[in-house]
């Protein structure tokens, strides 16, 4: 199955670092994948290309709650946590799961996205944003994450492109 732009409900662009939602005239500053962009399993890289948005988490969640393996820990992240668990790769507020729909690109063995756990989720807000920083997830601002928590649905379709998208 082929998709145009126009069907996107979610435009991700890696170039400049932008979520664009173009039904609702927003965008918002993301941070991808520090180790670049790829779909290859275990890279740590975001992956390109047709996607949609197969499960949410979180929403009745507050602001800053931290998700381990998709489950509310009863945690509100704090500067006191993050020094308490330094290792954490903190996934807070609200996630959205992508799965990709295109066959060996994004979806089947070595490379799939669903499998790999790539998602969009909120990071906490001393993270800098407009550079690439995660291990191949979308992270945003938690504010921002919840907003396109709620104007999103499940299987909406998303398009991930390394190259720049032109605003209309």
């Amino acid at each position: 199955m082929s998709y145009s732009l126009a069907q996107a409900q979610i435009l991700i662009d890696l170039a400049t670092q932008t979520l664009i939602l173009p039904q609702h005239q927003k965008s918002y500053a993301i941070s991808s994948g520090k180790n670049g962009i790829g779909e290859q399993e275990n890279s740590g890289k975001t992956p390109r290309g047709w996607h949609k948005i197969a499960l949410k988490f979180g929403q009745r969640a507050a602001k800053n709650t931290v998700f381990i393996a998709r489950q509310a820990t009863g945690e509100i992240y704090s500067s006191a946590l993050a020094e308490k668990y330094p290792e954490r790769d903190w996934i807070l507020s609200r996630i959205l799961w992508l799965s990709g729909l295109e066959e060996n690109i994004n979806q089947g063995a070595g490379c799939d996205t669903f499998q790999r756990y790539i998602y969009i989720h909120g990071t906490p807000d001393t993270e800098p944003m407009g550079i690439p920083q995660s291990h191949g997830c979308i992270r945003m601002r938690n504010r921002d994450v919840i907003e396109l928590f709620e104007l999103i649905d499940e299987d909406a379709l998303v398009f991930i492109s390394a190259q720049p998208l032109a605003e209309d």
